[in-house]
């Protein structure tokens, strides 16, 4: 294996230890280990040495038997740096830039979003928030300790506040119509104590809307996509899970789907009148038989990638991955050679010139590929945005072939 990482199915072993979802002593089976990866992998970071020797951890993914939740359960949450130099933002891409645009227009119409009072919570560089307040006359208040007050200029101060800091119980005074969490709650490892805040901050509203968005476990299993598992994310959600502790905190489930080509899963809910008490979910079996398989065919996958890049590489061609974000570190991470790809691409220019955690790649412009030709191999590591890649590549007259993962 790879000496940045080493990311196996394990042999079932036994692990004693409550479930942070539903509060059961039920996270009874390890099935998946990535042991010494980046605890973090999108923050900057600004020289090769730097990026190599960043701080490690451990991966070991746990079902809980009870509700069907999957935690990280040797993870540390004191190990992470939430800071300005924390670069999460998909806001670059066009393809993002639309459906970010759909979603918020999309609340706003179903569910009357219009001159509220809208919280955020994680909300990143503000971009979501601010499409909420404008195109509703919301008024907005965002939390998250990487937000960059310059990043986002074109903010009508009058209806957005930002506050660069972590949302807690010393907020709970913050009143809210709307209560908006995106990509956030997979990062905390105390899920159900957590949303017990946000319910207590809500007291007696009834009508508060409350709308959480995270990825979409089931498809990563389904699709054994092994490079979305990563340090930072400590939880995983399929549907049954993440609805069973929303009822457990108190709400009532208005509406659940999927989102971004089945990546995303969504909640809609508001507080409920009486708390549901915790009850075995229906679909623990086949989400034992999922996380089993998960187990037992990574490896493979991870194989698979390995002779791809070794076969194209001593042919004197050359590969890439495009985005640098969470999904490339763990991917690099993964394989038994990372120096058979040569750089990792990325549209944001902030992230440009700085190097990927653990492995070192330097991450440059799409036009560090200007003329490329057909020896030149293009993994793109999320498949929704392979037109958005191609219309590049044809603006910068680079033949290389493109995959995505």
């Amino acid at each position: 294996m790879s000496a940045h990482a080493a990311r196996t199915p394990c042999e079932p072993k036994l692990h004693a230890g409550e479930c942070p979802n539903c509060g059961n002593s039920s996270i009874s089976t390890i099935f998946y280990e990535a042991k010494n990866v980046p605890v973090h992998s999108v923050l900057l970071m600004p020289t090769r040495e730097c990026a190599v020797q960043f701080r490690r951890g451990d991966i070991e993914l746990g079902l809980c038997e009870g509700c069907g939740f999957v935690t990280n359960t040797a993870f540390d949450p004191h190990v992470h740096s939430y800071s300005e130099r924390y670069e999460e933002t998909q806001g670059f891409s066009p393809t993002f830039q639309q459906f970010h645009r759909r979603l918020a227009e999309s609340l706003i119409d179903t569910y009357g979003i219009r001159g509220k009072r809208v919280v955020e919570i994680g909300c990143g560089k503000g971009e979501f928030l601010s499409l909420l307040c404008d195109l509703g006359e919301n008024i907005g208040i965002g939390f998250d300790p990487a937000f960059v007050p310059e990043r986002n200029p074109a903010v009508n101060a009058s209806r957005v506040t930002f506050i660069q800091d972590f949302y807690s119980e010393a907020y709970s005074d913050v009143a809210a119509d709307v209560i908006c969490c995106k990509m956030t709650l997979e990062h905390i490892y105390d899920t159900r104590q957590f949303l017990e805040t946000v319910r207590r901050s809500i007291g007696g509203r009834s009508e508060t809307l409350v709308f959480f968005q995270v990825p979409d476990f089931e498809r990563v299993l389904r699709d054994v996509a092994f490079w979305d598992i990563y340090y930072e994310h400590c939880s995983y959600f399929d549907a049954s899970s993440l609805r069973n502790l929303f009822e457990l905190c108190g709400f009532e489930v208005i509406d659940s789907a999927t989102e971004y080509d089945g990546q995303y899963l969504q909640i809609f809910a508001r507080p409920a009148r009486v708390r549901r008490l915790p009850v075995r979910q229906p679909g623990i079996e086949s989400m034992r038989a999922a996380v089993q398989r998960f187990g037992e065919h990574t490896r493979k996958k991870i194989s698979i990638w390995d002779n791809l890049f070794a076969v194209t590489s001593n042919s004197g061609q050359r590969c890439l991955l495009w985005g640098s974000g969470s999904k490339a570190v763990s991917f690099l991470s993964a394989l038994e050679n990372p120096g058979a790809v040569e750089h990792v691409v990325d549209i944001n220019p902030y992230r440009h010139g700085h190097y990927m955690p653990g492995t070192g790649h330097q991450i440059v412009a799409p036009e560090f590929l200007t003329g490329s030709d057909d020896r030149t191999l293009v993994v793109a590591m999320n498949a929704i945005y392979l037109g958005e890649i191609q219309k590049t590549l044809d603006r910068i007259n680079s033949k290389a072939r493109l995959l995505s993962v």
